[in-house]
């Protein structure tokens, strides 16, 4: 385990060190989509390194229809309309239909109920959760093929992967494609303006919040539409700071274990939502708004501080105010003296296991694990990729300096994507939305989803 996050670490924080964007693209939230791509320019780059295909060198060539569905959320489709752009040029005699958009995954569900999907997915945005697909029998196993699978460029898949799949039951149904962490955001010019200590604990911001609420500013918004962004950014990692920094204990509830949700580090991190409730911390506003409405508020300062993931400067790009400077900490649960704890997630690729073209589907897999297409992918997402890069140069913004600090740290504890059921999911998100406004109590908070759980595990 310890290599695994360790991998994860620098990883991301090397693709982090080269992305020349201001900021990271949205997850499982539907997210405003970036202009798309101008239709000439893929054929400007018709020739380069991204446009290597599976098929070069008397390969096997690729012929018949192939379907590739993608949502476009706040790391846009420019990276989409290029890579395909590219794959088609690579395979001229290959049929390609593109289906994406900020609605894809609601528009396709009923053709993957009805077992006719397309041939690969992008597994990112809202109604669309890869346990929950793995569960229905929807996607390919990919156990045998990641083994040996080599990329375009002839590397070994599994080797460049900063973060590896997930394994359910001990078998692979997707792979990472962009790595993200989770954390706390703020003003640092805000900060300096008004003499303001930039937390690193829990204790200092509970302190420096004591001293913006006097100073007339809400300390805390979040984005109460989708409560996951106050769990991933607060809730799990205080959870894992509560379990003395062993993550096994998000992994356990992710696998819908009853009595993971019941263990007293669950009871201690919901108490420091509690707190920051308690102590009038939290805006009022957020229980009932989205993630821009949020993130706007934040923005003009109505709020200093806010919980999210590293693609909020490239998703709020066109309103960031002159002069902003954004701080950003992986966690804030931990006691002082503490380690930090990154929470990470990924957006990851499948294919279908009832994909009609799972030849060119393989191919794709191969053609977008590439060194060249990791590059476009920062180029164009603003988004650090899942493929390992070199952090020696770095022209990244100031948020992205400060994660890469923090993942390459040996002291911070790196949380791997986990992804849990989405009944339990769903319940943990309406219980802590309802523990912020006072409805429910820690212990409320536990008996609701422990109940979801048994259920999803099969327990009475």
């Amino acid at each position: 385990m310890v290599s695994k996050t360790r991998l994860a670490a620098l990883g991301i924080a090397a693709l982090m060190a080269v992305a020349p964007l201001a900021g990271c693209g949205s997850s499982k939230d539907e997210a405003k989509p970036q202009e798309p791509a101008k239709t000439e320019e893929p054929a400007k780059t018709a020739t380069d390194e991204g446009n290597k295909s599976g098929t070069d060198d008397g390969a096997k060539k690729l012929t018949g229809e192939f379907e590739i569905q993608y949502f476009v959320g706040g790391y846009g489709d420019k990276w989409w309309k290029k890579v395909i752009a590219d794959f088609q040029a690579a395979n001229p005699d290959l049929k390609i239909k593109e289906s994406g958009g900020p609605k894809i995954n609601d528009q396709m569900k009923p053709r993957w109920v009805g077992g006719n999907p397309p041939d690969f997915v992008y597994i990112d945005g809202p109604n669309l959760n890869d346990r929950q697909m793995v569960e229905d029998g929807q996607l390919e196993d990919l156990t045998d093929w990641i083994k040996d699978a080599k990329n375009i460029d002839g590397d070994k898949i599994s080797d460049i992967l900063a973060q590896p799949p997930q394994q359910f039951d001990g078998k692979v149904y997707d792979i990472p494609l962009v790595l993200n962490s989770w954390g706390v955001f703020w003003d640092k010019a805000l900060f300096k303006e008004k003499g303001w200590e930039e937390p690193t604990d829990w204790q200092s911001f509970m302190a420096v919040s004591d001293k913006i609420k006097a100073a007339g500013v809400t300390p805390f918004i979040h984005t109460g539409k989708y409560p996951y962004y106050i769990n991933g950014a607060i809730l799990y990692p205080a959870i894992v700071s509560a379990n003395n920094n062993d993550i096994s204990i998000l992994q356990d509830m992710a696998a819908s274990k009853v009595e993971a949700f019941q263990k007293p580090p669950v009871l201690a991190a919901l108490n420091k939502i509690v707190e920051l409730r308690d102590k009038g911390f939290i805006d009022k506003a957020s229980i009932q708004i989205n993630h821009t409405d949020s993130q706007m508020l934040f923005l003009q300062h109505k709020d200093a501080f806010i919980p999210n993931g590293l693609w909020l400067p490239n998703e709020m790009s066109k309103d960031i105010p002159g002069g902003f400077a954004f701080g950003f900490i992986p966690s804030l649960t931990q006691d002082n003296g503490g380690k930090v704890v990154a929470n990470t997630s990924t957006a990851n690729v499948a294919i279908a296991k009832n994909a009609k073209n799972k030849e060119a589907a393989k191919a794709f897999l191969e053609f977008i694990f590439s060194k060249a297409q990791a590059s476009q992918w920062a180029e164009l997402s603003g988004a650090p990729s899942n493929i390992k890069g070199d952090i020696s140069a770095s022209n990244a913004p100031s948020h992205v300096k400060d994660a890469a600090k923090y993942l390459t740290d040996p002291n911070t504890v790196v949380v791997p994507a986990i992804t849990f059921n989405a009944d339990v999911d769903k319940a943990m998100q309406d219980a802590t939305d309802a523990l912020t406004i006072g409805k429910i109590t820690p212990e409320q908070w536990v008996e609701r989803v422990v109940e979801v759980a048994k259920k999803a595990s099969g327990k009475k």
